[in-house]
């Protein structure tokens, strides 16, 4: 990691940007040839491979499915070796030190990797020798077949602890274990176990393991996607989003904090990490936030939240989004459609909140004198968000989202020259398509170790008797087994990815709210929501944490105020699952009506939390506002415990509407104002 900056006329606000090397800028500045710069050329050698071979395969199609997924993963296995080594911190990391203790441990690390890697190509060498005879194999195995299929799971689950964590692989080694062992068990976890060589058939000779739906979608989409933000990174996008949004909010009450939510969320439709947006822009926006008078721990959490809302914000969305379209058998551009309203409500309430805290202390605006014009910043990257609306024109006209990821990396290289400031040698393409490969990593191991997870339940049958189970548990009632699905997957979010919990939520509970009655798109949306939520939820909040960190506050006191301020992202989900019209599902007048109901309730819940309306109100005052709140997220078409839901959300309209025009009579309580220094 390094800082930039690019100098500003006098007087304009300044910052520095974060920047992380990649493998081939290291080799290109490294004078000295040894082991670890070995290591790293490989890992950026293969890097750019895999990038230039995902785009041909984009534009000419597909091979066959399972050697083009097996060359995927093998590559991302060596990757997750080397990056991660044995017994060192990093790649970067000398295998020997002069006079150090732990050389013989370290050079044993970098043996082991070495076996590891080896073991990965053996697989690949034995699958694709003869592709077609392989799976001619398929229920008829040869011994060979049987030890190869138990190594690759071993690598995966290995490649995963390095990549992802251990939490992950002890999750899947439960289900590993179940399917084989299911006799031993008891309750529902009882039940016939799965001999090893039809586990194997699952696992590696079929497509409903390593190789199932999760894995596919890491190869076809997903890492296209990722290379395209970090093209659009690396070519100044994250420069120009942060002036942008400087420049349109800086000058309102607050603006420092608004302009980070809006940066954040320009950001994370890009890069799809929590925790990377937080590091990036947050460290401008959270020491501008705490010159201009916010609490530090409430600048960390608003920097926190209004990165995880990246994840959920299209048109790219993390991974899981196009898991979800997989899962449905619908397109993408149809999850993204139904993801916007939830995304616009969420990062909404977010700025309720950063504009009631400031004016609650008095934090005023940025001297218009220390802002950048709008016009001059949006003339200087108006190319950079020309790639997204080319991304976005050939999703909607009906091209596949590899094609259209295809097409949206070309244009964003073509556009780059428009400027000299954004225009991209070749180094920052190749670096673009290391690091976009990279970052994928992760991400692809965590979807074979998914398809472990998947394919384990799919052999045991597992999967049809927890539905059912959860179904008793709950008594049928939504909002019980709803909750039950939330906790299970903010506790799975502690220590998985966001993809990972999806899937596995998905596999398990998802079809018992599809049983129940819940509308598709809303039980996968939902579940999606809650795996995303664990980013700023205690006592495992990454993104809270990290912000935390910048602004020097304690961690866990930051990821509760963290909680607060994001608290749309718990109330959403509930909302559109009850109301499936949040998810542009029916007709369109019932989708603005409840987007403006539910808008005008997350108003009302943000007063309420904030304790402000026009000054400090009363316990009565925000109780209403609270109450009011939650009467306005229900549908004005249902009838629960036989009221019509038109009369509760009248209540609740009334009410909290009479408490904001009362507190409209009453002149403005504003604390005093302390004098910043920007």
């Amino acid at each position: 990691m390094g800082n930039t900056s690019q100098p500003s006329p006098a007087g304009r606000l300044e910052y520095d940007e974060v920047k992380e090397y990649s493998f081939l800028e290291e080799l290109l500045v490294s004078r000295r040839v040894n082991l670890t710069y070995v290591v790293t050329l490989v890992c950026c050698t293969i890097s750019i491979a895999l990038a230039l071979f995902h785009l041909y395969i984009a534009l000419y199609g597909t091979p066959e499915g399972r050697s083009f997924r097996s060359v995927h993963l093998t590559v991302m296995l060596v990757l997750a070796v080397l990056i991660n080594p044995l017994f060192r911190k990093s790649h970067k990391d000398p295998i020997l030190l002069p006079g150090d203790p732990r050389n013989l441990l370290r050079a044993a690390g970098f043996g082991i990797d070495l076996i590891l890697v080896g073991l990965v190509l053996a697989v690949q060498v034995w699958t694709l020798v003869d592709i077609d005879a392989f799976q001619m194999r398929l229920g008829s195995k040869e011994p060979m077949d049987m030890f190869f299929g138990a190594v690759l799971i071993g690598l995966v689950l290995e490649g995963t602890r390095r990549a992802v964590g251990l939490a992950m692989v002890c999750v899947t080694g439960f289900f590993v274990v179940h399917t084989l062992y299911s006799h031993y068990f008891f309750g529902i976890f009882y039940g016939p176990p799965t001999r090893f060589s039809k586990y194997i058939d699952t696992m590696f000779m079929s497509s409903n393991g390593v190789f199932g739906i999760p894995l596919h979608v890491a190869a076809t989409y997903i890492v296209l996607f990722i290379v395209f933000g970090g093209i659009l990174i690396r070519s100044g996008a994250g420069r120009f989003f942060i002036d942008l949004a400087v420049a349109l909010t800086g000058h309102r009450v607050g603006g420092p904090a608004k302009a980070a939510t809006l940066s954040s969320a320009f950001m994370g439709t890009v890069s799809g990490s929590a925790v990377a947006n937080v590091v990036t822009t947050g460290s401008f926006t959270i020491p501008l936030m705490k010159k201009t008078g916010y609490r530090g721990r409430f600048a960390a959490a608003v920097e926190a939240c209004a990165s995880s809302g990246g994840q959920i914000t299209p048109p790219i969305m993390g991974a899981a989004a196009f898991i979800i379209a997989e899962n449905l058998q619908v397109s993408y551009f149809t999850v993204i459609i139904a993801a916007a309203i939830p995304a616009f409500l969420y990062f909404v309430t977010v700025y309720f909140m950063v504009h009631l805290e400031a004016e609650k202390h008095g934090i005023q605006s940025i001297p218009a004198e220390r802002l950048p014009q709008a016009w001059e910043v949006f003339k200087g990257g108006w190319h950079l968000l020309l790639s997204l609306a080319i991304l976005i024109a050939f999703l909607m006209v009906g091209y596949t989202p590899m094609k259209s990821a295809f097409w949206g990396i070309l244009s964003l290289i073509a556009l780059s020259f428009i400027n000299p400031q954004t225009r991209m040698s070749p180094v920052d393409i190749l670096a673009a398509f290391e690091s976009g490969v990279r970052s994928t990593v992760a991400v692809s191991v965590a979807c074979a170790c998914a398809g472990i997870i998947i394919g384990s339940i799919f052999a045991s049958g597992f999967g049809l008797k927890f539905t059912q189970s959860v179904i008793e548990l709950s008594g049928g009632n939504l909002a019980l087994l709803l909750s039950m699905t939330a906790v299970a997957a903010i506790l799975l979010g502690m220590g998985m990815t966001t993809t990972a919990v999806y899937i596995t939520v998905a596999a398990l509970i998802v079809p018992s709210l599809e049983k129940i009655g819940v509308h598709p798109i809303a039980a996968h949306m939902f579940a999606f929501y809650f795996g995303v939520v664990s980013t700023i939820t205690p006592p495992v909040a990454l993104a809270a944490f990290a912000g935390a960190a910048i602004a020097r506050t304690p961690p866990m006191a930051t990821a509760f105020e963290a909680t607060k301020v994001g608290i749309a992202k718990y109330l959403v989900p509930f909302a559109f699952v009850y109301n499936p019209s949040l998810l542009v599902e029916g007709p369109t007048w019932m989708t603005l009506l409840s987007t403006a109901l539910v808008l005008f309730g997350l108003w009302a819940l943000s007063l309420g939390l904030e304790g402000w309306c026009r000054g400090r109100i009363g316990p009565a005052p925000r109780a209403v506002f609270l109450i009011s709140a939650l009467f306005l997220m229900v549908p004005v078409t249902a009838s629960p415990f036989g009221i019509p839901g038109v009369l509760i959300v009248g209540i609740g309209f009334v009410a909290a509407g009479s408490i904001y025009a009362w507190r409209r009579t009453i002149p403005v309580s504003r604390p005093a104002v302390e004098e910043t220094v920007l």
